[in-house]
């Protein structure tokens, strides 16, 4: 289905990728760490939020 160098070239892509993706995430991490404060709490409480006001929406439409 692929040629050997397609193999090749995907092979080296992915491994450029998750490389240069290690390194930024690395250097950014200070800053992440400075700015984003308590982010996943306030993301998981408002998923929450979400899913009970949708159940609430399906069981208040089915009556």
């Amino acid at each position: 289905m692929f040629t050997k160098g397609q193999l090749i070239f995907a092979g080296f892509f992915v491994v450029a990728f998750i490389i240069l993706m290690i390194w930024s995430y690395r250097k950014d991490i200070i800053s992440h760490q400075k700015h984003y404060k308590n982010t996943a709490l306030k993301v998981g409480f408002w998923m929450v939020v979400a899913i009970v006001l949708f159940s609430a929406i399906r069981i208040y439409s089915k009556s």
